[in-house]
């Protein structure tokens, strides 16, 4: 039993990694967005991914129309350099709360740069030591950067951001993982800012750090998952956090008490499909999707007033999108899901009132290096 355990776990994390090799064009060009994807507030509704390739990382934008469908118009440079194969993570790329700046890690630099999301486009406004080496994920909430760094034995530094599009390094904020050689995948604060949480691939558990006032993490807690290899994570309104565990094949829903402790509430609910990886909620709270990595699926899951999770399809398909999943963005509105794939485009699907999905359309065709989503 202990061995086919070990194989499943295995199986899980090939799945997850996408270590292919390069197959796209090197991202060379800056590209201003046009007027017309302008939003009423002056700043842009796109989608991003990251490139993350040796020859020069960039983020590629995809503007977002009323309809929900995308339209490919170009890459970014963000200064630094990527590693040329998948990352493992979820989070490689986040915006700010009100959607005015763009993080994106530097996986092969290590090193993390600033963007400005102005009306004209993406504007490069800084690059900053990550705090560590291979920055795969970063998070963050109102003035304050989180960082997790996935080389030599893994930590997560913080930062706080200035209104100039800069970061400084906060003294006594980078802490170590639980241990070394744990595989970190994502970090993430909690909704109120008070918590981060890492999700640890080889132990079996996710990290708890509390943020003190001056935006400085305490010492990590350690918490057992439900299921096997838990990845990437979401929270949503009532403080619910949701853990895919790519081993298991599973979700698992727990709610944050006021102290920190997760308390679990629908524990390793089967997705029916392989090596779910990376997570994501609707803006209402109301539905959680799943891209499964081998099955090349999204599994989706209604969410209950408690935090309990009921799938929305008996097997476990609530659309089909192709094999390469690597991570899942939800629009600023709420109303669409976008599913990146490596090596593939990425696919539009509209969220139904009863959270099924209908495919909208697909576009671009992404490097096996590529990493990350972000959705305005």
């Amino acid at each position: 039993m202990k061995k086919q355990i070990a194989l499943t776990v295995l199986a899980g994390l090939a799945a997850c990694s996408q270590e292919r090799s390069v197959t796209g064009p090197p991202a060379a060009r800056a590209v201003a967005l046009a007027a017309s994807v302008q939003a009423v507030d002056g700043a842009q509704r796109a989608v991003y991914t990251l490139m993350n390739q040796v020859s020069g990382n960039a983020v590629a934008i995809f503007q977002r129309a009323a309809d929900g469908t995308l339209t490919a118009v170009g890459t970014v440079a963000t200064g630094g350099t990527g590693t040329g194969s998948g990352l493992g993570s979820q989070g490689a790329l986040a915006l700010s709360d009100d959607g005015r700046w763009l993080f994106a890690v530097n996986a092969g630099s290590n090193d993390v740069s600033i963007l400005r999301v102005t009306p004209a486009g993406l504007v490069l406004t800084s690059r900053v030591p990550s705090g560590g080496t291979l920055p795969i994920s970063l998070t963050v909430h109102g003035n304050l950067l989180y960082v997790l760094n996935g080389g030599g034995s893994g930590n997560i530094a913080g930062f706080a951001l200035d209104n100039g599009g800069g970061a400084t390094s906060i003294p006594g904020a980078t802490r170590p993982l639980s241990g070394p050689n744990v595989g970190p995948a994502e970090v993430a604060f909690s909704p109120n800012g008070s918590w981060l949480i890492v999700t640890e691939k080889n132990t079996n558990a996710f990290d708890i750090y509390a943020v003190g006032p001056d935006g400085v993490a305490g010492a990590p807690t350690l918490e057992a998952s439900a299921g096997i290899q838990p990845f990437g994570f979401t929270f949503g309104l009532r403080n619910e956090l949701f853990i895919t565990e790519a081993a298991s094949g599973s979700v698992s829903s727990y709610v944050i008490g006021s102290s920190g402790t997760p308390v679990l509430v629908s524990g390793a609910v089967p997705t029916d499909q392989a090596a779910p990886c990376w997570a994501a909620v609707t803006k209402d709270g109301r539905f959680v999707y799943t891209a499964n990595a081998h099955a090349g699926t999204i599994s989706g899951f209604a969410v209950g007033t408690d935090g309990t999770l009921r799938a929305l399809d008996a097997n476990g398909v609530t659309a089909t999108v192709g094999a390469g999943n690597l991570d899942l963005a939800i629009s600023e509105n709420g109303r669409y899901l976008y599913q990146l794939r490596g090596n593939g485009p990425i696919t539009a699907l509209r969220v139904e009132d009863d959270g099924h999905l209908t495919i909208l359309g697909v576009v671009g065709a992404m490097p096996g290096s590529v990493a990350g989503l972000a959705a305005r």
